[in-house]
């Protein structure tokens, strides 16, 4: 049993596909294969099940490979030491990023990074929390930018900041010549709302106290915080938006946005690791940029209220 076998089980494990895996493992598909042949052979037992499409682990071949995940990460470790004591940063992270956060923190975050430590090879995956949460758990990514608290015991948060809660209003609302909005003067019918599996969804839900409405329905769903700005313009709607969002408006845009009744609704934005994650002063490092480009007071929770997420 090596090393190599164990990265090209889990390859394998993560892709679902010979080929796939093998392009990811910078080899050719007969030398994976016939690697992965050997350590089942080896050990006596069958790691996937290939007759199904896509490829899958047979029963104690998932067991296999939660442990091979951890031995990995172990190995990988004594790497992790030497960088860590290297001037300049190197190496690869492997970063996840929710929709709602990526189009506001990326593009910034990305080139002032590529900036400064340009021997780091960035690997950024945009995923709802869920996902992120998943890769964390199987050493598929190092961190995520996540909204919390997640009440997970595996994973390790972080608070970045924390982003107050706006209504954008269409000019012909109803609620349009209001300075301040009440959550239960939000119509429902009226409420673009992104689509399921966002926790910002879980969130204006909750917000708006519309988890049990039976007046509550939807006519669109979107994953796209740019749309439903765009739909509620096109229309007599409104919707909840994040303040990273917002102070990208134009002043006529910032007329049709209105603040909630303090103490401000807010989410809470966090660093996630694994509790067992190796690549501390890489991600560090990520924390330390990731706040440099928010605005001060957004990393204070002041007259800010965290709004419940339903995970």
């Amino acid at each position: 049993m090596t090393l190599t076998q164990l990265e090209y089980i889990v390859a394998l494990d993560t892709h679902r596909h010979f080929a796939l895996a093998a392009e990811h493992c910078f080899v050719t598909q007969p030398t994976l294969s016939m690697q992965i042949q050997k350590l089942e052979d080896e050990l006596g037992v069958k790691i996937f099940d290939r007759t199904k499409q896509p490829v899958i682990p047979t029963e104690i071949g998932a067991l296999i490979l939660a442990q091979t995940r951890i031995t990995l990460r172990e190995a990988q470790m004594v790497k992790q030491i030497i960088n860590d004591q290297k001037d300049a940063l190197s190496g690869e992270l492997r970063i996840g990023i929710i929709p709602t956060l990526a189009p506001y923190v990326l593009p910034p975050l990305y080139k002032s990074m590529k900036e400064k430590y340009p021997e780091l090879n960035l690997i950024i995956k945009e995923s709802i929390t869920e996902d992120v949460i998943d890769e964390l758990k199987n050493n598929r990514l190092d961190c995520g930018l996540v909204v919390t608290p997640l009440n997970d015991p595996s994973i390790k948060e972080d608070v970045l900041f924390y982003e107050e809660l706006f209504v954008y209003v269409s000019k012909k609302n109803a609620l349009s010549d209001k300075k301040y909005v009440l959550a239960n003067e939000i119509d429902p019918t009226k409420l673009w709302l992104l689509e399921e599996g966002h926790c910002f969804r879980s969130q204006v839900l909750n917000l708006c106290e519309l988890k049990k409405s039976s007046d509550f329905h939807f006519q669109y769903e979107t994953g796209n915080i740019d749309t439903l700005k765009r739909m509620v313009e096109k229309s007599d709607g409104l919707t909840i938006l994040p303040e990273l969002a917002v102070m990208e408006f134009t002043k006529a845009e910032m007329n049709q946005v209105k603040r909630l009744k303090q103490p401000s609704p807010a989410r809470e934005v966090s660093m996630v690791t694994h509790r067992d994650h190796i690549k501390r002063k890489l991600i560090k490092t990520l924390k330390e940029e990731v706040i440099s480009i928010v605005p001060q007071p957004m990393q204070k929770l002041w007259n800010k209220k965290i709004v419940e997420i339903n995970y």
